[in-house]
């Protein structure tokens, strides 16, 4: 199944009309969400003119058959902790919320769609290229 996780900077780029990353969800069978990414809108809502408006636009597109909001797991808690010692060991670190996008990405096989270029020093992580 071909699966591919918002990054919150993506889904902004959507709503403002990126025919890019509407094209790349089109050819997927599942959009994912992260908490930590839904989390980071609720914040960015908050901090703009149209807060109520724009959490009923993110409601309508979780509401998508194909969209899913996946769960911080265990395996999830261990992925981030790979991640985490790899990044550590190279040198590397990035914000610790993506960290936790990537364990979701990589407990999921999902890949990551966003405009963040740090996603390039983990691993294994596949990620959509611009």
């Amino acid at each position: 199944m071909n699966r591919v996780l918002l990054d919150t900077n993506a889904y902004t780029a959507l709503m403002a009309g990126d025919g890019r990353i509407a094209d790349e969800l089109a050819r997927n069978e599942a959009i994912l969400l992260s908490p930590i990414v839904v989390g980071e809108l609720y914040d960015g809502f908050l901090n703009g003119t149209r807060s109520q408006q724009n959490r009923t636009i993110l409601s309508r597109f979780r509401e998508k058959p194909r969209t899913l909001c996946v769960p911080i797991t265990d395996t999830t808690a261990d992925w981030f902790a790979e991640i985490k010692r790899m990044l550590r060991k190279k040198g590397r670190p990035i914000p610790i919320n993506d960290v936790w996008i990537a364990a979701s990405c990589m407990e999921h096989g999902a890949r990551i769609i966003s405009f963040d270029r740090h996603f390039a020093e983990i691993d294994g992580l596949l990620r959509w290229e611009t």
